[in-house]
């Protein structure tokens, strides 16, 4: 299959790669020539601007994936790209927009007959290599003739045992997809998914933060133990209840410094955990712990602990995030994200 890829960043770029080893072809554009380059020494085509991406789509209904920052970039992308479309063509958000921008966005696309669809994409840097779990929102007809695409980038069954008991409805799901429903179901899905990622890195956070301080000075002398944190978080890897693919991450960055002095422990957000403690006010559901997840990393900007360090550490190594360097002024629901100004 033939599909254009835009924006080359942590994910966009990896997610080409992959696609080309599974034999598609894959048109690339982003704003960086470096970036083009890169792609078309692997194997892309390189454009030079959107028009060109899109004239070297030749076959309808083409395909394109934008893979950008939510808010004005992938806004101004979609607006661009609605001038350069025909009807049929199929325009993919896989980054992490607000799903109320794409129901917008798609509503505007149809009258034009142009069907968008919303891929909450989870995998990180790591994705090129173990694939990447997708929540698939739009119109069906469009999601079925992406299968191919879809099934490129996902990681497969793998050796993850199957669920007992589990119904077989959609065999894509233990493939590492779904089609959640209609446009801004699948970016809402990995909202939810975000939000309790940030409960989960808190809870590992704080817990770490406990073993250390328990050789803290104001106890009393017998109750003081030196505890191996990169030991601790070893073990709990190996058969523990509490073992995960964020766990694995934390052990690693503990395993090369223990102390995490290369980490100040500023943490940012990249606008999924606000948007769904959002969502949890509509609906009337207490989500205390995803809400203080949140407020956790806001408090981080003012003061940074040992459980701030291990959360920076585990953000950069499933994204590759650096502390201080994303979006953290998002928009009220229903609006567009705003870029942090400076």
């Amino acid at each position: 299959m033939r599909i254009g890829m835009i924006g080359l960043g942590r994910m966009g770029g990896n997610m080409a790669r992959r696609l080309m080893k599974a034999g598609h072809q894959v048109v690339v554009y982003d704003v960086s020539p470096g970036a083009r380059e890169a792609l078309a020494k692997d194997g892309a085509t390189e454009s030079g601007s959107l028009a060109e991406l899109v004239k070297k789509l030749a076959d309808a209904p083409r395909a394109i994936w934008v893979m950008l920052p939510a808010g004005s970039a992938t806004g101004q992308t979609v607006t661009e790209l609605a001038g350069l479309l025909e009807p049929g063509d199929i325009l993919i958000d896989g980054g992490n927009s607000f799903y109320k921008d794409d129901i917008a966005r798609a509503k505007k696309l149809a009258e034009k007959d142009i069907r968008y669809v919303d891929c909450g994409t989870s995998g990180g840097v790591w994705g090129s290599e173990r694939g990447y779990c997708m929540m698939i929102g739009g119109p069906k007809e469009a999601v079925d003739f992406l299968d191919p695409i879809f099934a490129a980038l996902a990681p497969g069954c793998g050796d993850i045992p199957r669920t007992p008991g589990r119904k077989q409805d959609d065999p894509r799901a233990e493939r590492g997809y779904i089609h959640a429903g209609p446009s801004g179901a699948g970016h809402f899905v990995k909202m939810v998914h975000n939000g309790i990622e940030y409960g989960l890195m808190q809870a590992y956070a704080e817990g770490f933060e406990i073993l250390r301080n328990k050789n803290a000075h104001d106890l009393p002398e017998d109750e003081r133990f030196a505890l191996n944190l990169p030991d601790i978080a070893e073990v709990w890897r190996r058969g523990s209840v509490v073992s995960s693919w964020l766990l694995d991450l934390g052990a690693a960055a503990l395993a090369k410094d223990a102390d995490l002095d290369s980490f100040s422990g500023y943490v940012q957000d990249s606008g999924e955990g606000r948007w769904t403690v959002e969502a949890a006010i509509e609906e009337s559901v207490p989500a205390t712990v995803l809400s203080a997840a949140l407020y956790a990393r806001f408090r981080s900007r003012q003061t940074h602990g040992f459980a701030e360090k291990l959360l920076s550490a585990m953000r950069f190594g499933f994204g590759g995030h650096v502390e201080g360097q994303e979006p953290v002024d998002p928009a009220p629901k229903g609006a567009t994200p705003r870029q942090p100004a400076g």
